[in-house]
């Protein structure tokens, strides 16, 4: 009995709400046939040629056209991911492509961070951390201090310059930037043996694990909703990106008892040292052998500090 009246309920309201809604009157509509006029779900451009870093994809081929396809219709209706893309870059790319520029990466490599990271310090399940998404071995190879006081994968200065370091290394090993950047996600080991089980020294031929299959590819989409983003729906305003930090250096060669209180020294608190510093990963530093340490603290005037 309870439960004819409970169904009965739920389907009186149902029927009210539909009724409802197909009543309403026509001035009513407006909002709707405006949202169906402004708002269309079709399939996006397919640029007719495209290359990374150089090297020309070989779109005529069906499959490696639809892998493209496939990453652009993500990167264009993952709406929130790619204006915070967009906006983000404004105040990094200007960091990444001057070292890109400086070790002779090419700058479409600075579309692979984003793939990585977002642009943002992220830490993956594996451990992976900061913009390149680099594992503690990996940093440390390429010269980066990794330890529970300060850790430079969160550095985008340092991660980018390992990342470079990595990425000429596994050019001259291959000849082919594409190569590179698969290998980046799988590691060379990796495809020196899909190389040598498929006989084919080319990325597009290999049959690889998804996400490498799919890492080129989502460069390659990045590259192309970023540079054309108008194409593609995304109206973002100059004012709405975010500006490049502005920020002065002091040189440390000592050991900090608290960084709370050196960042106090020059009026600013801790979580702005951290902004601007996310590599210090502890609140102090033990630096017994005086290395000399940057620390960049905000011009005065460029960010708002909140008292208290």
């Amino acid at each position: 009995m309870l439960k004819s009246k409970l169904l009965y309920l739920v389907s009186g309201i149902f029927i009210s709400a539909v009724l409802g809604f197909k009543l309403l009157p026509e001035g009513g509509m407006n909002s709707r046939k405006e949202f169906s006029q402004e708002y269309r779900i079709i399939s996006p451009v397919i640029p007719k040629k495209i290359s990374f870093c150089g090297e020309k994809v070989p779109l005529k081929n069906w499959d490696v056209k639809e892998r493209l396809e496939k990453e652009i219709i993500i990167n264009t209706y993952y709406h929130s991911s790619t204006i915070l893309y967009l906006k983000r870059a404004n105040r990094w790319f200007p960091v990444i492509e001057r070292i890109l520029k400086r070790y002779g990466i090419p700058d479409d490599f600075k579309y692979m961070a984003v793939a990585e990271s977002g642009l943002e310090n992220v830490v993956s399940d594996a451990g992976a951390t900061g913009f390149w998404q680099l594992m503690k071995g990996a940093a440390k190879k390429y010269g980066l201090e990794v330890n529970k006081q300060i850790d430079e994968r969160y550095s985008v200065e340092k991660s980018t310059i390992a990342a470079c370091k990595y990425l000429k290394e596994a050019h001259q090993k291959y000849g082919s930037w594409t190569l590179a950047a698969a290998s980046y996600n799988l590691g060379t080991n990796g495809i020196d043996k899909q190389i040598e089980r498929e006989k084919t020294h080319n990325y597009y031929n290999l049959v690889l694990n998804d996400e490498t299959s799919r890492f080129v590819f989502r460069i390659l989409a990045i590259k192309q909703v970023m540079e054309h983003p108008r194409l593609y729906g995304f109206d973002i305003k100059q004012s709405d990106l975010y500006p490049p930090l502005k920020y002065f250096v002091v040189k440390v060669l000592r050991s900090v008892k608290h960084w709370a209180d050196f960042a106090a020294r020059y009026g600013y608190n801790y979580r702005i040292l951290k902004i601007y510093n996310p590599w210090l990963r502890e609140n102090y530093l033990k630096n017994r052998k005086h290395k000399t340490y940057y620390i960049k603290l905000p011009v005065k005037g460029s960010i708002f500090v909140i008292k208290g």
